[in-house]
């Protein structure tokens, strides 16, 4: 494999903005499906976040085909959804859109961890970026799955080995956190701005 398993997805990032700096769907939603692949990587202990992930993901995606040329800018899902009154129901893209975000500021924390933390575990940075992120908005089912769910966690240094492939591993995990954190954020400050940042899984 040329480069790393980030390589593809760091293309892809180059991509999701238009030239008037708006975030656009498909090119957005193709990043995240690129880091399933990531994902893959981790085995049992990330069936959970995959799930919900490429669920959101198709979620997302149907909205989008239904009407590309209205939906083409990321937003503008949520806006519709907001005039009709729909995007706190539990099956919104808007609510998919801000679990997708969630799930992927997890995967930046998780590998900022394993870069930062050398002598960290598994478990452990994936403990630690799960506090950091999804904890607060899970209930407390989700939450003991996920704790039983890390426990499954691979061990470090194999998943690091198996995701390297031939690139600099190192440059190319710094590279997706800080390309891909600004993103997230931006659809944060987008959520927010409407009222929408702070739904809790019910």
């Amino acid at each position: 494999m040329e480069g790393s398993v980030f390589t593809p997805s760091l293309e892809g990032m180059k991509h999701v903005k238009s030239e008037e700096g708006e975030m656009l769907t498909k090119p957005f939603l193709d990043v995240c499906k690129l880091i399933l692949p990531v994902i893959d990587k981790f085995g049992a202990a990330m069936t959970l976040v995959k799930t919900d992930i490429s669920g959101n993901i198709s979620r997302l995606e149907s909205k989008y085909s239904s009407n590309p040329s209205e939906f083409n800018l990321l937003y503008s899902m949520v806006r519709v959804e907001i005039e009709a009154k729909t995007a706190k129901a539990s099956s919104s893209c808007t609510n998919g859109l801000l679990w997708l975000t969630r799930a992927m500021d997890f995967l930046v924390e998780l590998f900022r961890n394993l870069l930062e933390h050398a002598d960290w575990t598994m478990p452990q940075a994936c403990t630690d970026s799960y506090n950091k992120t999804l904890k607060k908005w899970h209930g407390w089912l989700a939450s003991s799955s996920f704790t039983v769910a890390m426990k499954l966690a691979p061990d470090r240094k194999k998943f690091m080995e198996v995701i390297g492939g031939k690139g600099d591993l190192n440059a190319d995990i710094e590279k997706f956190c800080s390309n891909f954190a600004p993103l997230l954020e931006e659809n944060h400050k987008f959520l927010a701005s409407v009222g929408l940042d702070d739904l809790k899984a019910s």
